[in-house]
């Protein structure tokens, strides 16, 4: 096992928090389904410190971008809190239920569910990547207005990009069981949310990203929270990854900003892929 204290385990931990901090921005991930794995395994970590470190660095990942997005209209904010809202019943729901539950055929069902998504979210970015910029911009203009819908300026197209949000009720359903299945698991909830987003309430990449990052930062400090008054926050070690967490996080926005949603998303359905393997293999 490697010290954490030491110089060595101190430039992973911050090496791995910048790797963190970029796909928490750029790709609305909360990065825990690595996290806990490095800090358990290659840090000796207790689980339950290991799982209050990765809140703490999701918190810290949301907060560093979160304003900056909302502020530049990515975020959908409307759409955030509804589904931030059924999330964190799911999460309260599986809670109660958690020791009720056998984890280990839960993860592996969740994991084989993810593979034909990551799969379907990197054939549609390809497809929109073949297609002209401007069908791209054009595409999701809302012919029947709801209260959900709304526009951000698509830097890597110099251009605003409006869409329509649909399915809103069947969405916040998944939400719901997402956050319960996040949360026995502890994954991040980006990982059932920008997916729901993106191919059930067409919502563009970038906008999902966005605002997943909004919801995930709650969830993660309202959980942290409750870790802390438990003694599961290891502050020294959670210091040195807020630290990396903090510099690729204004990377990782950078990139969301500039690059097309439809190559975020297929960088996306990558992370996911390895997400799921790593699942059914753990």
């Amino acid at each position: 096992m490697m010290d954490p204290h030491s110089l060595q385990g101190s430039l992973l931990l911050g090496g791995f928090g910048v790797f963190v901090g970029v796909l928490g921005s750029a790709l609305g991930i909360g990065g825990g389904v690595f996290t806990v794995p490095l800090l358990t395994l290659a840090f000796g970590l207790p689980i339950h410190q290991a799982i209050g470190a990765s809140l703490v660095a999701i918190a810290a990942a949301s907060s560093a971008v979160a304003s900056v997005n909302v502020e530049r209209g990515l975020t959908n904010l409307r759409l955030g809190i509804v589904f931030e809202t059924t999330m964190a019943l799911g999460s309260l729901f599986s809670a109660l239920i958690a020791s009720r539950l056998p984890a280990g055929v839960l993860q592996t069902a969740f994991a084989l569910a993810l593979l034909p998504i990551s799969f379907s979210m990197f054939f549609r970015g390809r497809a929109a990547l073949r297609a002209a910029p401007g069908d791209t911009m054009r595409h999701g203009v809302p012919s029947h207005p709801s209260s959900f819908d709304s526009e951000f300026f698509d830097h890597s197209m110099n251009g605003r990009r409006s869409y329509s949000v649909k399915n809103v009720l069947p969405a916040s359903f998944l939400s719901f069981f997402g956050g319960g299945l996040s949360g026995l698991l502890g994954l991040g909830g980006g990982v059932v949310q920008v997916p729901v987003m993106t191919m059930l309430c067409g919502v563009p990449m970038k906008a999902a990203a966005a605002t997943s990052n909004f919801m995930i930062g709650v969830s993660a400090a309202a959980s942290a929270f409750v870790y802390y008054r438990k003694g599961h926050i290891p502050a020294d070690i959670c210091g040195v990854i807020v630290a990396g967490v903090l510099i690729g996080s204004f990377a990782g926005m950078s990139l969301l900003y500039k690059a097309r949603s439809e190559r975020l998303q297929m960088v996306f359905s990558a992370a996911l892929l390895i997400i799921a393997v790593k699942m059914l293999i753990w």
